[in-house]
């Protein structure tokens, strides 16, 4: 029979100690090492979730500081390892330094058995947490790669990229700067049976006019002064694949009679050719301007509009999407920590309540550079409010009690039917779902019986 406990790597050179925390942690798989090799070797083999280390291993001549280089290693194997080092009293100066390397927690020789329990407890329960919110993350966006969110109307943008991918419909992706659509995009092309082919990207904003048209559809050798050769456009270069118009509301006049002529025949002709060229290619295109209004100005034509807005995906902006700012904020501060080869930092409450009320403009591209510099900045195992470079939030702890959200929620209900039918009981209990004696008592309670 398999032993069901969880792993618990204990590195320590006492035998006898080793036998005590053996007796008094028996509710974990006590699993021991009593140098850097066999450590490393348990590390590997079982992969435990939290690790007690003694800071004081025997030192080699030529390592005088295995114990922290031990640490370091265990780190960067593991990342999400919570490890706890057992110090000496007289040595609290190392235990700081560990923790600053990424070490979880420490606790002072002789320990405690009822403390470093405790600190075990917390320690898998925080493994655990963060297990799930991986987990959770990665199913988030469902096959859309790279979305994060528990937000219902991002999830149903998500859900209709997947619906929309298998076809070749033309996709329109409006939304704020910094709120994925690049990453929607992608997503339209990874999830259909252009896949195999080209993903092709082009931002209409960040290319002169005079040289976008040649970017676009290529050009013959001597169209033009400095046209030594004949060069493919990203039209043509996309053929089999898929075309990303990235801010096509900045798209010239000129330019758009020019894209919708291919759009209706499909075919090209490069600059300074006479040849028609048919091409295959599924357009996904964005913009975070408002195409009604550049077409009431005359700035967008309203017949390319239609042809562009087969499918159209708002992409909701992060301020709206309740909850995923803090959601995100996690994902990212766990992979900056992978790459930068540390252990995950803890976002303090101060941290969690700030992120939630800053508004974002720069939406999650803004999130994600204010985290990338948080873990390259941080010089412990946690992240404050500063280090996202944001101002403390005062935050009404009643605002998550839910029995207040529910009283609250009841009281408006109540309020919102009374209204529609002009204060009748009887109508109002029916469309409430109540008796009419459990209107009357829900009114008592809420003040509104005159």
């Amino acid at each position: 029979m398999t032993d069901k406990r969880k792993p618990l790597l204990v590195v320590e050179d006492d035998p006898a100690l080793q036998k005590q925390m053996r007796w008094a942690f028996d509710a974990y798989e006590v699993l021991t090492a009593n140098d850097r090799e066999s450590a490393i070797a348990q590390l590997r083999r079982f992969e435990p979730a939290v690790i007690t280390m003694d800071l004081g291993l025997p030192p080699k001549p030529d390592d005088p500081d295995v114990g922290f280089e031990l640490l370091q290693e265990i780190l960067s194997h593991t990342p999400d390892t919570k490890v706890i080092v057992i110090s000496g009293q007289h040595d609290r100066a190392n235990a700081l330094r560990a923790i600053s390397l990424g070490a979880y927690d420490f606790c002072e020789k002789p320990f405690q058995p009822e403390l470093l329990t405790l600190i075990l407890e917390r320690a898998f329960r925080l493994y655990e947490l963060q297990a799930e919110n991986r987990r959770l993350q990665e199913v988030a966006g469902g096959s859309v790669t790279g979305i994060v969110t528990r937000d219902p109307e991002m999830a149903k943008v998500c859900r209709t990229v997947e619906k929309v991918a298998g076809t070749n419909a033309t996709v329109m992706l409006l939304g704020e700067s910094g709120t994925g659509k690049e990453l929607l995009a992608r997503s339209v092309h990874d999830n259909s049976s252009r896949k195999d082919r080209k993903f092709v990207a082009i931002n209409c904003a960040a290319i002169p006019e005079n040289l976008l048209e040649s970017e676009l559809f290529g050009y013959e050798k001597g169209a033009f002064t400095g046209a030594v050769k004949q060069t493919i456009g990203k039209i043509e270069m996309a053929s089999g694949g898929t075309l990303f118009l990235d801010e096509i509301g900045d798209l010239p006049l000129p330019l758009q009679a020019k894209l919708l002529r291919f759009l209706q025949e499909r075919v090209i002709e490069r600059i300074g050719g006479r040849e028609e060229i048919a091409v295959d290619v599924r357009i996904v295109c964005a913009t975070h301007q408002d195409l009604k209004t550049l077409i009431a100005n005359g700035r967008f034509r309203e017949d390319l509009y239609y042809r562009l807005a087969e499918i159209v995906l708002r992409i909701p902006p992060l301020r709206e999407r309740k909850g995923d700012a803090n959601l995100l904020a996690h994902a990212f501060v766990r992979r900056f920590a992978a790459e930068n080869r540390r252990s995950t930092p803890t976002l303090l409450p101060a941290a969690i309540d700030a992120i939630e009320a800053h508004l974002w403009p720069g939406n999650v591209r803004e999130l994600e550079n204010c985290a990338k510099r948080a873990v390259i900045m941080a010089e412990g195992s946690t992240l404050t409010a500063e280090d996202f470079s944001l101002e403390p939030a005062e935050v009404d702890p009643e605002a998550f009690n839910l029995r207040r959200v529910r009283d609250e929620a009841e009281r408006n209900a109540v309020v919102r039917v009374l209204g529609r039918v002009n204060g009748n009981i009887s109508k109002a209990a029916e469309m409430l779902g109540v008796s009419r004696p459990t209107l009357y008592d829900l009114m008592e309670k809420y003040g509104l019986r005159t």
